[in-house]
C-alpha cells in the first residue's frame, strides 16, 4: 500500500501562496511536473512531510504565465527554468533565470507541441 497523497485544485495565481503556507508547516518540495493536454499545461507541485504527500495542481493556458515559488523554496529555481525551457510555458521572478540556456536542446520548447513557443509567437 502507497503513500497517502492529497490532491489539491488550485488557481495558477495561488500556488506562491500556497506553496509558502506548506513549507511554513514543514513540507519539502519533492517535485514539480508539467504535462501538456491539448492547448493547455497541466503543473503538478508535489510537497511531504512524514511521508504524507500534498499535491497543487493546476492548468494554465499556453499563452499563461505562473509565479515562481523560487522565492520561498530556494531549489524550485530547477524545475522552473526546466519547465520554461522544454514547454516554453512563461514562469515569473524566479530568483535564478537561465534565460533559454538550461539545457542543451535542439530548437525552443522541444515539449510544446501544436502550440506557438511562447505567448511573443502568437504575434508573429
Amino acid at each position: 500500500m502507497g503513500e497517502v497523497q492529497e490532491y489539491i485544485s488550485i488557481a495558477p495565481a495561488e500556488v506562491l501562496i500556497c506553496a509558502s503556507d506548506l513549507f511554513s508547516r514543514g513540507y519539502r518540495l519533492v517535485q514539480i511536473g508539467c504535462t501538456q493536454k491539448g492547448g493547455i499545461f497541466e503543473l503538478n507541485y508535489s510537497f511531504d512531510k512524514d511521508y504524507r504527500f500534498v499535491n497543487l495542481r493546476f492548468e494554465v493556458p499556453g499563452d499563461g504565465q505562473v509565479p515562481s515559488i523560487s522565492p520561498v523554496c530556494f531549489s524550485a529555481f530547477l524545475y522552473e527554468n526546466e519547465i520554461s525551457e522544454l514547454f516554453g510555458l512563461k514562469i515569473n521572478n524566479m530568483v535564478i533565470d537561465y534565460g533559454g540556456s538550461f539545457y542543451r536542446v535542439k530548437g525552443r520548447a522541444p515539449f510544446r507541441k501544436g502550440l506557438p513557443e511562447s505567448p511573443e509567437d502568437n504575434e508573429k
